[in-house]
């Protein structure tokens, strides 16, 4: 009886889950094609270091503010899929549209609106992924996705570089190209991902809907802000490895480590978005391979915090960090799909995702200042605190 109920249970990777996973790997493939250009295209232009932080600052906190406000209006919707899909299609032409501009301030425009796209896509995104699966899948679904938006990203920058050479170093063309796979995931998600209706669709004011989410979950995102606000960008593992690197190798050399290095952190950052999902679907409290998770952070930073100076334990370190990253964003999703009813998925992955927002970027200015002002050592102990406490506190969450 049994094996005949478990053979009649639908599979987790349906249309659904796979068509989701692969917008996001052609999306990611998109516009990480033109980040990886973005700053000597700005240079090409006449504009500096300044302008690339104006730029991406002012996108990332457009698309926080709009996942936030994405996340609150698709739990009022029937369907969702047709707002998902306006957002990717946004973010194509927007990105797309770099390819014409001709000073820093159409970069701004076109890269602010791509971003928008961005964030107003997410919640519903993550809504129709965990409306597709049961959810004992949470994690497996989940965890797909985070590692096919990866594999975007890592075949991004390759992408690029071939299109630089192809191009004769041409930005716009490179940047035009971006459409064909931004285009790709415009059509495998309108294709592919099929959508349950939301038959009981939200109402009621904002702040009455962050009100409504559960105590549990409200716990949950003071572990997940507090352990972001150690969780700095892995962008400096890369700047911490050439530095540590130097005196043995010489700069040029420190520098190609360091790229290798954080090319092996995507690496085991893909795999472990799946093997956490998978691992956290067949616990019985998904919490304790996300606290796991966490804690080998803790791990990472007091590894920092010794100063290593040798490639082996370098390549620990970025390891530690890409695995920590995986289970992190593939399990942060799933327990918060978990924890909050499906009428309000979209509201929790808006706030989760502005909550990260945040911890993003306090985190990595924070660090920074540690570092620059005291010391690395110092910088880094400070966040293995904030892991502790962040590992802690989830593992003490308690569902309502």
């Amino acid at each position: 009886m049994n094996q005949t109920v478990a053979a009649r249970k639908p599979s987790w990777l349906n249309r659904t889950t796979l068509g989701v996973g692969l917008t996001s790997l052609f999306s990611d493939w998109s516009h990480e094609i033109a980040t990886t250009v973005l700053p000597a295209f700005l240079v090409s232009l006449g504009a500096g270091p300044a302008w690339l932080g104006i730029i991406e600052g002012t996108a990332d906190g457009v698309s926080s503010f709009s996942k936030l406000a994405a996340g609150h209006y698709t739990d009022r919707l029937k369907h969702r899929k047709p707002l998902v899909l306006s957002g990717y299609v946004l973010t194509t032409v927007a990105t797309g549209a770099l390819a014409l501009a001709t000073s820093a301030v159409h970069v701004l425009l076109a890269r602010v609106t791509a971003w928008f796209g961005r964030g107003i896509r997410t919640p519903g995104r993550k809504a129709l992924l965990a409306a597709g699966v049961s959810s004992d899948a949470y994690g497996r679904a989940f965890g797909f996705e985070r590692m096919l938006d990866t594999l975007g990203a890592v075949v991004a920058p390759v992408t690029a570089l071939w299109l630089l050479e192809w191009s004769s170093h041409n930005y716009a063309h490179v940047l035009a190209w971006t459409l064909v796979p931004g285009i790709a995931a415009v059509l495998t998600f309108g294709f592919l991902v099929r959508e349950k209706p939301n038959h009981r669709p939200a109402s009621g004011s904002f702040w009455f809907s962050v009100r409504q989410l559960p105590a549990s979950f409200r716990t949950f995102l003071v572990a997940v802000g507090i352990f972001g606000l150690g969780d700095f960008s892995h962008t400096l593992l890369i700047l911490f490895a050439t530095q540590a690197l130097t005196p043995a190798h010489g700069p040029a050399v420190a520098a190609s480590f360091a790229v290798g290095l954080y090319l092996l952190h995507n690496i085991f950052y893909a795999a472990f978005a799946y093997l956490g999902g998978w691992l956290s679907d067949r616990v019985r409290h998904r919490k304790i391979v996300l606290a796991a998770g966490y804690a080998l952070a803790v791990v990472m930073a007091v590894l920092l915090a010794w100063q290593p100076a040798s490639l082996p334990l370098l390549a620990i370190v970025f390891v530690l960090a890409g695995i920590v990253v995986g289970v992190e964003e593939a399990l942060e999703d799933s327990l918060a799909a978990e924890l909050v009813p499906p009428q309000q998925h979209g509201m929790a992955f808006g706030t989760l995702a502005a909550v990260n927002a945040v911890g993003d970027f306090a985190s990595s200015l924070f660090v920074g200042f540690l570092w620059s002002r005291y010391s690395a050592s110092l910088a880094f102990t400070v966040a293995g605190i904030l892991f502790l406490a962040g590992t802690i506190l989830m593992l003490r969450l308690r569902r309502a």
